[in-house]
């Protein structure tokens, strides 16, 4: 479905991305690596709000190098970005709606994507006419999800999504991330490798640009690398 090949950015000077191929089929992919490694430059680059310098980035065989981020959307990848971007001052409903307003495909299935939405998050529909700037950073996360579910994505990119987030609440995003894999190709860049290991199938480690390690996630998890470096064990 995606494909990345050899992709490399700069930052001036800094090299931030260093022939870094990867690809996501039908399935849930982790991208893991410590601050500054490059997990979110890629997950910009492939939804066209950074440039590489080169490399090829293919979904379902068609380069996105040339495409603005609302085309890229357009072509069935949804992102949630770390800083949520809510809009707050409009009520839960109405950001759930926004997320399938500029979707011709979306637009049509927006009342079975909303059911679909509010059955997988009870909460937000219970929160349906607050306004989202007053719900719990949890809250917040789940209705960013949401809404990008109701563009009726074929891959959703989740960058960071436990970032900020209580350690309960991580554990129940996780869950939430398991769920949706069923529904839809996955790729999630995360900091958070012991429990975004138990949501994805396979999963690629990320340092200083380049992929130092990839495998399916119960590999990982067994890697003396992975376990040393990120698992504290």
């Amino acid at each position: 479905m995606l494909t990345v090949s050899k992709l490399n950015h700069y930052y001036g000077k800094a090299h931030v991305l260093r022939d870094l191929s990867l690809d996501v089929g039908t399935e849930s992919v982790g991208v893991f690596g410590p601050n500054g490694a490059g997990k979110t430059t890629l997950v910009h680059a492939i939804v066209g709000l950074v440039r590489p310098r080169s490399g090829t980035i293919l979904f379902e065989e068609r380069s996105l190098l040339r495409l603005q981020t609302f085309q890229v959307i357009r072509t069935g990848i949804a992102l949630v970005p770390q800083e949520r971007e809510l809009f707050p001052f409009m009520s839960v409903l109405a950001n759930l709606e926004a997320g399938a307003a500029y979707i011709p495909r979306a637009q049509k299935e927006m009342s079975t994507a909303l059911d679909g939405a509010l059955e997988m998050f009870p909460i937000l529909k219970e929160r349906s006419r607050q306004l989202a700037g007053t719900l719990s950073g949890g809250e917040q996360r789940m209705l960013a999800i949401a809404r990008a579910m109701m563009s009726s994505p074929k891959l959703l990119i989740l960058d960071e999504p436990s970032l900020g987030l209580q350690p309960s609440l991580v554990t129940e995003l996780f869950h939430k991330v398991r769920e949706i894999s069923a529904r839809v190709a996955i790729l999630m860049a995360e900091q958070n490798v012991r429990q975004s290991l138990k949501a994805v199938h396979r999963g690629y480690v990320i340092e200083n640009g380049q992929i130092a390690l990839e495998g399916k996630a119960d590999e990982l998890l067994n890697n003396d690398h992975v376990r040393r470096a990120y698992l504290g064990l």
